[in-house]
C-alpha cells in the first residue's frame, strides 16, 4: 500500500544534569554547589508557603463540595502532598483533594456514605499501585485530548451548577440535569447575604491576578483563592450565615464496605481510578512542560509509572485516615512551579504546614464562611471549561468527541461519559477512514477527477464508478487529496489508467490543484536530501543543465526553490493552507543573529507558525528610546508580546559571531558619529555589553560560564555576556516587563556553538549556560 508520510524529526532534547548525578541520589535533589544548594532550599521553602495558601482553601471547599467532613479535605492534603511528594515520580507536582473526582466522590457519599468512601478510595488506591507496577502509565496518555478536555469541562460544569446553589443559600442535587432545572427557582429567592459573600469571593479571585502597578506585584504574592477567602470572611463578620465546622480530631472510624453488588463496587473503584490517574499523569506533563521553559530549573522528566504507584499509596493512606481521593492537580502544580519550587521538598514542605495549621488554626478556619467555599470551587468548575481547549480540539476536528464526552458526563456521569467520548472518536476515526468523495469535472477539454479522503478498498467502487466518466481518450487528471493509498485502490486505479491511455488518452496524477502531477506509478524510495543539506552537497537544488541559461549565474537559489516544489511543498501545504486560513499563532519570538550558518528551524526542531523571528547582526536588542533607527527590532518585539501574545522570548547568540569580532576590535576606540556607516552605528548597541565583560574582567566576577568546559576566548566570552545584557534590554521595554510582571512572559538565553553542533541554555541564577543534551528524549516521544 502507499501511505504519504512526513520525514521523521528528531526528538527535542532536554537540558542535562550538571553535575553528573551521584549514586543513590535523584536528579531532582541536587544542585550544582553550596550557593545553589542554599538557592534552592529558598525557592522550594517560599514555593512551599504559596501552595499552602492555596491549598487550605480550596481542600476545604473541595470537602464541603462533596458533602464529606471538612477535614477529610485537610487530611487529603496533607497525605497528597507528603506520601505522593517523597514517592511520586513528578517532583514538581502538588497532590491533594481531586478537583476531578469531586463530582464522583459527592456521588459516592451520597449513595454509600463516608465510611464506604474511603474504602473505595482505598481500593482505587491499591488499583493503582497495580497499574504502576504493570508499568501502563504511559498508555493512559493515549487517550485523545477532546476526551480529556470535555470530560473535565464535564466536570466543571457539573461543580459549577451544584455550587452556584450553595452560593444562592440553597442546597445542591446529586444530579447536574436536577441542578439545572432547579436553578431559575433558586435565583428568585436567593439568600442575600451568602450571595453578597459570593459575589466578593468570585470578584477577588476574578480581580486579584489583573491588579496593576507596584502594589498588584506584591498581592500576588498572596494566591488569589486565599485573598477572597479572607476578603469574603471579612465581609461576612457579624453576619449569620453558616462557617467552617471542624470537628476535634480523633483516631478515623475505619472504611467499611459498601453495601452494594459486587458490579456496583468494581464500578465504582474503576471509575475513580480512572479519573485520579488521568488527572494525575496529565498534570505531571503539564507541570514538567511549566517547569522546562522556566531557566535554572533541574532537568529531569517524570517517571510516569513511578508517579502513578505514588498516587496509589497517597490514595491508600487517605483512604484508611478519613480523606478525600486525591490526584495530582495542574491548579497546585502549576502554582508551585510560578512560586519558585525547584525539589519535591516544597510540596512536602507544604503538607508539613496544612498539618500544622489543622492543628494550631483550627479555630481561624471555623471563621471562613461556607458560600465563600462553595463560590471559590464554582470558580474552579467554570475554568475547567477551557476556551483554549475548545479552539484546540476544533482545530483538530475533534469537537463532536469534546461535546459528546461533556453532555454525556453532565447526563449519565463520568465513567459513562469517557465511554461515550471513546465510542464517538472510533465512530469518526471509522467514518474519515471511508468517507471517500469523489468528483468528475470538465475544464478547458481535460477531465479532473479529484478524491477527497482516503482511498482504501471500501471506496473502490465508488471511484470506478466516478472513472467511468471519463470518455475515452480525453486527457484526464486525477487529483489525490488524502494520505493514505491501500493496494486494491492503487491496483483499480492502475488498471484504470493503463485502459484509458490504450484508448489514446493521457493520465496524469497530482496532488491538489493539480500541482506536482506525475504519471501513476509506484511511488520511489524516499527523498534523499534533508532540506537544510547545504547548497554544495544538495544534488537535488542543482539547475538542471538545460535551464542554466535561464537561471542567472546558474543560481541556486531558484534551485532550491525548484526543489521545495517538488519534494517539500507537498508535504506541507495541507498545513500551510491551514495557517493561511486561521492566521499565525506562534508561542516563541527567537531573537538571533543573521550569520549564515545559523539556521534557527534546524536547531529548534521547529516548522512552519512555531516561531516569530527576528534577527538582525549581532542578536541585539537596542534598549527603548535609544535611537530612531532601531524601531524595527522593537517593533518586531512589541508585536510579538501584544499581538500575538507569545509565551516566551529567547536570545540566541553562536560561536565565531562577526559582530562581537568587530566589537572587540573596537575597544577602546571613541562611539561612531553621524558620519560613520550604518553597521558602525548598529553596533553601537552592542557596546554595554563590551563594557559589561570589561566590568566582569575588572571585578574578576565570572558572571558566565559554559557547563562542562571553559570559555573558549574573548569572542566567546564576549557573545555569552551579549546574550545577558540583550535579556536586560528587552526587560526595559514596557510591554515584556507588564508581561513578566503578569507571569504571562518568560525570557531565555541560548547559545549556540556552530562547530560543535551544540546548544546551551542560560541559568540566569548562576550564570551558567547548561549544555542541551541530545541522548535524554522530551516528554510524549
Amino acid at each position: 500500500m502507499t501511505q504519504i508520510q512526513k520525514p521523521p524529526q528528531p526528538p527535542p532534547a532536554t537540558l542535562a544534569p550538571e553535575p553528573p548525578t551521584l549514586p543513590g541520589a535523584t536528579p531532582d535533589d541536587e544542585t550544582p554547589d553550596a550557593k545553589g544548594k542554599g538557592a534552592a532550599w529558598r525557592g522550594d521553602l517560599s514555593a512551599s508557603v504559596v501552595v499552602f495558601l492555596l491549598a487550605v482553601p480550596l481542600s476545604l471547599g473541595i470537602a464541603l463540595a462533596t458533602g464529606a467532613p471538612l477535614q477529610a479535605g485537610l487530611v487529603a492534603a496533607v497525605v497528597g502532598a507528603i506520601v505522593a511528594g517523597l514517592l511520586g515520580g513528578a517532583p514538581l507536582q502538588v497532590t491533594g483533594a481531586a478537583t476531578g473526582l469531586l463530582v464522583i466522590t459527592a456521588d459516592l457519599v451520597q449513595r454509600y456514605g463516608w465510611r464506604a468512601t474511603c474504602a473505595i478510595t482505598a481500593l482505587a488506591g491499591l488499583a493503582q499501585l497495580a497499574l504502576g507496577a504493570m508499568r501502563v502509565a504511559r498508555a493512559a496518555l493515549a487517550v485523545s485530548p477532546a476526551i480529556v478536555h470535555g470530560m473535565l469541562a464535564g466536570i466543571g460544569v457539573t461543580i459549577a451548577l451544584g455550587q452556584l446553589h450553595v452560593v444562592l443559600g440553597g442546597s445542591p442535587d446529586s444530579s447536574a440535569v436536577d441542578n439545572a432545572v432547579a436553578l431559575p427557582g433558586q435565583l428568585a429567592h436567593p439568600h442575600v447575604t451568602a450571595l453578597l459573600i459570593g459575589a466578593v469571593t468570585v470578584v477577588v479571585v476574578a480581580g486579584w491576578p489583573r491588579l496593576p502597578g507596584r502594589t498588584g506585584r506584591w498581592a500576588r504574592l498572596l494566591p488569589a483563592p486565599l485573598a477572597a477567602v479572607l476578603a469574603a470572611t471579612a465581609v461576612s463578620a457579624g453576619t449569620s450565615v453558616p462557617r467552617v465546622a471542624l470537628p476535634s480530631w480523633q483516631l478515623p472510624q475505619a472504611p467499611l464496605l459498601p453495601h452494594a453488588s459486587l458490579a456496583a463496587l468494581l464500578t465504582a473503584v474503576l471509575t475513580v481510578t480512572l479519573v485520579a490517574s488521568m488527572e494525575s499523569l496529565l498534570s505531571a506533563v503539564a507541570v514538567d512542560r511549566l517547569a522546562a521553559e522556566r531557566p535554572g530549573t533541574p532537568p529531569g522528566r517524570p517517571q510516569l509509572n513511578r508517579e502513578l504507584a505514588g498516587q496509589g499509596l497517597a490514595n491508600v493512606m487517605s483512604g484508611l485516615l478519613g480523606g478525600l481521593p486525591v490526584s495530582g492537580g495542574a491548579i497546585r502544580g502549576s502554582a508551585n512551579v510560578r512560586a519558585g519550587a525547584t525539589t519535591r521538598r516544597a510540596t512536602v514542605l507544604h503538607g508539613v504546614w496544612v498539618l500544622l495549621c489543622a492543628g494550631l488554626l483550627a479555630g481561624a478556619l471555623e471563621l471562613i464562611p461556607l458560600a465563600a467555599l462553595a463560590a471559590l470551587v464554582m470558580v474552579v468548575g467554570v475554568r475547567m471549561v477551557s476556551f483554549a481547549h475548545l479552539k484546540h480540539v476544533q482545530r483538530h476536528r475533534e469537537f463532536p468527541v469534546y461535546a459528546a464526552t461533556l453532555s454525556a458526563v453532565v447526563l449519565f456521569g463520568v465513567l459513562l461519559g469517557v465511554l461515550t467520548g471513546i465510542a464517538v472518536g472510533i465512530f469518526l476515526a471509522l467514518r474519515r477512514l471511508t468517507h471517500t468523495r469523489v468528483a468528475v469535472t470538465e475544464e478547458s477539454g481535460r477531465h479532473r477527477v479529484r478524491v477527497s479522503g482516503q482511498l482504501t478498498f471500501l471506496a473502490v467502487p465508488r471511484m470506478t464508478r466516478a472513472l467511468a466518466h471519463v470518455p475515452p481518450g480525453a486527457d484526464a487528471v486525477v487529483e489525490l487529496h488524502g494520505s493514505f493509498m491501500d493496494h486494491a485502490a492503487y491496483e483499480a486505479l492502475q488498471s484504470w489508467a493503463t485502459t484509458h491511455r490504450a484508448t489514446k488518452g493521457s493520465v496524469t496524477l497530482g496532488g491538489r490543484s493539480g500541482r506536482s502531477a506525475r504519471p501513476t506509478v509506484e511511488p520511489d524510495r524516499a527523498h534523499a536530501c534533508r532540506p537544510w543539506t547545504p547548497w554544495r552537497n544538495h544534488h537535488c537544488t542543482r539547475p538542471a543543465p538545460a535551464r542554466t541559461a535561464e537561471l542567472p549565474g546558474g543560481d541556486q537559489l531558484l534551485g532550491g526553490v525548484s526543489a521545495f516544489q517538488r519534494h517539500t511543498a507537498p508535504l506541507v501545504r495541507e498545513e500551510l493552507a491551514r495557517l493561511a486560513r486561521e492566521g499565525q499563532r506562534p508561542t516563541q519570538l527567537f531573537l538571533t543573529c543573521a550569520d549564515s550558518r545559523l539556521v534557527t528551524s534546524m536547531i529548534t526542531s521547529s516548522g512552519p507558525g512555531d516561531l516569530f523571528t527576528v534577527r538582525n547582526v549581532g542578536n541585539l536588542m537596542p534598549p527603548p528610546g535609544s535611537d530612531a533607527s532601531c524601531d524595527s527590532v522593537g517593533a518586531a518585539v512589541e508585536y510579538a508580546v501584544e499581538v500575538l501574545r507569545v509565551a516566551s522570548i529567547t536570545v540566541c547568540g553562536h560561536s565565531g559571531c562577526g559582530a562581537m569580532a568587530a566589537l572587540l576590535d573596537s575597544a577602546g576606540s571613541p562611539p561612531p558619529t553621524d558620519g560613520a556607516t550604518p553597521l558602525t552605528r548598529w553596533l553601537r548597541h552592542g557596546r554595554p555589553s563590551l563594557a559589561r565583560m570589561a566590568r566582569i574582567g575588572r571585578l574578576g566576577r565570572g558572571e558566565v560560564a559554559l557547563a562542562g568546559r571553559p570559555v573558549a576566548d574573548d569572542q566567546e566570552r564576549l557573545a555569552l555576556v551579549n546574550v545577558r545584557q540583550q535579556l536586560d534590554h528587552l526587560r526595559a521595554h514596557p510591554c515584556v516587563a507588564r508581561r513578566m510582571a503578569e507571569g504571562t512572559l518568560a525570557l531565555r538565553g541560548m547559545y549556540f556553538h556552530v562547530a560543535e553542533a551544540q546548544a546551551y541554555v542560560l541559568d540566569e541564577s548562576t550564570g551558567r549556560f547548561r549544555t542541551v543534551r541530545a541522548d535524554v528524549p522530551a516528554i510524549g516521544v
